[in-house]
């Protein structure tokens, strides 16, 4: 269960960080965001960013125990 609440967790932080550095016109260099179309909407991620963003909300739940 704390795999698929990092997981979410590392979605959400992937999401927040690619959106405001993305929208600015840069890809944020080591963070690798693009661009990706969805429908008529265009959203910004960043693989980088969710796997340490699911990794370091791993540990903290782990923490927690």
């Amino acid at each position: 269960m704390d795999v698929i609440k990092s997981l979410i967790l590392g979605a959400i932080l992937s999401i927040t960080i690619a959106l405001v550095i993305g929208t600015q016109g840069t890809s944020g260099g080591a963070l690798a965001i693009h661009p990706v179309q969805v429908a008529d909407m265009r959203l910004y991620w960043s693989w980088p960013v969710f796997f340490s963003g699911s990794g370091l909300s791993f540990g903290l739940l782990l923490l927690q125990r």
